[in-house]
């Protein structure tokens, strides 16, 4: 790694910046440092830049490449056991069953997010236009574009594409977010870190993500008729997750989209509970750190026979 200096009139720009080969091209990582840097703010902003860039290489690996490897036929033949004693036959849910579906969903993947809505106010909000005293307006709106974005899932023909991606985006927070429907520009980069301080997550680089998610398009098309909806479903929302192409929102535009493969290939659609938060976050880590999809899968079926649990069980009804 080395720092790169840009001079604008009196003043200096730093940055640390690193080159690496992926395949046959050379892609080079630079980070913003600061302008008329000491000695020893230098020092100390490149230790911490640093940690981001070698984040950053290493979700370039796992992003370009979904599953580490090929699955075998016997690996495929196993996730078509779990499916199939899970139940997950076609079905086909009633008005009553989608609104149901509907208030859960839009309930917990908002409260996951940190909405201070109870479950009941999100019902009143739904089904009679009844806003909660002194609530949240954001926490409002977004109840109203989940739900809405949820209808549109039901009735879109598309599996995944850059343009659905951000139509959910936009559904959702075009109320209460001055980017919905925006991808997160050139400059706005993504980093987390736990209480302790450590990095949990890199976002992909921001110049990357319009080509990182249309690499994942491909990949879809390429296996949506040999992998199981269950993987494609859940590898899907986890790459969408590690790429993390939008400045906010990425966790409902995910758990919609994983929703959408599910619904897409006839399948019922799944509710992440608050109350199984951390198992999920779990998930999310197990694969973005050792590219292991299985916890996901887990997660997956059990919220299938909660949700089939909570609707009464699954019947064959008419369209």
């Amino acid at each position: 790694m080395n720092v790169e200096i840009r001079r604008m009139g009196k003043k200096q720009k730093y940055y640390l910046a690193h080159s690496f080969r992926e395949g046959k091209k050379v892609r080079k990582i630079r980070r913003y440092l600061g302008v008329n840097l000491s000695e020893k703010e230098l020092e100390r902003l490149k230790g911490r830049a640093g940690v981001i860039i070698r984040q950053q290489i290493e979700s370039y690996r796992i992003i370009k490449d979904p599953l580490s490897h090929e699955l075998s036929s016997n690996e495929i033949e196993l996730l078509k056991d779990m499916e199939d004693r899970a139940n997950l036959s076609v079905i086909h849910l009633s008005d009553a069953d989608w609104r149901t579906f509907t208030e859960l969903f839009t309930y917990n993947t908002n409260a996951i997010e940190g909405s201070e809505l109870a479950q009941r106010e999100v019902k009143e909000i739904l089904e009679e236009d009844k806003w909660p005293h002194d609530a949240n307006k954001r926490d409002i709106s977004e109840t109203y574009g989940v739900a809405e974005a949820i209808a549109c899932i039901r009735k879109s023909k598309e599996h995944i594409s850059v343009q659905l991606i951000k139509k959910l985006h936009k559904i959702v927070f075009k109320n209460s977010k001055s980017f919905a429907g925006k991808l997160r520009p050139r400059g706005i980069e993504v980093v987390i870190r736990n209480a302790l301080g450590d990095i949990v997550h890199a976002g992909a680089p921001a110049n990357r993500i319009r080509g990182l998610l249309e690499e994942l398009e491909a990949w879809y098309e390429k296996h949506r008729k040999k992998y199981s909806p269950l993987l494609l479903a859940a590898v899907v929302h986890n790459q969408f997750e590690t790429i993390h192409p939008f400045q906010d929102g990425n966790g409902r535009v995910g758990r919609l989209l994983l929703n959408n493969i599910l619904l897409k290939h006839k399948l019922p659609p799944i509710n992440i509970s608050l109350k199984n938060r951390r198992e999920y976050y779990n998930a999310l880590q197990e694969y973005q750190k050792r590219r292991s999809i299985r916890p996901t899968l887990d997660l997956v079926l059990k919220e299938c026979k909660s949700l089939k649990k909570e609707l009464g069980g699954y019947k064959k009804k008419k369209m």
